[in-house]
């Protein structure tokens, strides 16, 4: 997975286990989208990656920045930014331009 580097960083979908539901005799695991920003070398190092979830609902902060992903409107949440095990991780689904919502990040750090 790739952070903060040459390419973007990616979007994966990631298993929720705190949402799964009860339908019937079976239960589903809700999932949703993140976008992984903790850098390669850490990634590579740790079973965990730090993501900021992302949404097309919420409301309208400075420190959630606008995106397009998929071709809908996108809000990545990064004053939820959570670490979360690799195995939660279903797939890559995209990439998002770190020029986006990089500085944003940044500026919250600050």
């Amino acid at each position: 997975m790739r952070a903060l580097g040459d390419k973007d960083p990616e979007v994966v979908l990631q298993a929720i286990d705190r949402a799964i539901r009860d339908v019937g005799a079976r239960k589903l695991l809700m999932t949703c989208f993140a976008l992984v920003i903790s850098p390669d070398d850490m990634n590579a190092a740790l079973p965990r990656v730090i993501v900021a979830p992302i949404t097309s609902k919420g409301q309208l902060l400075g420190c959630r920045p606008e995106v397009q992903f998929k071709g809908r409107p996108a809000r990545i949440l990064l004053d939820q930014i959570r670490c979360v095990d690799k195995a939660r991780l279903a797939g890559k689904m995209g990439e998002i331009d770190t020029a986006l919502w990089h500085r944003t990040l940044l500026t919250m750090l600050d």
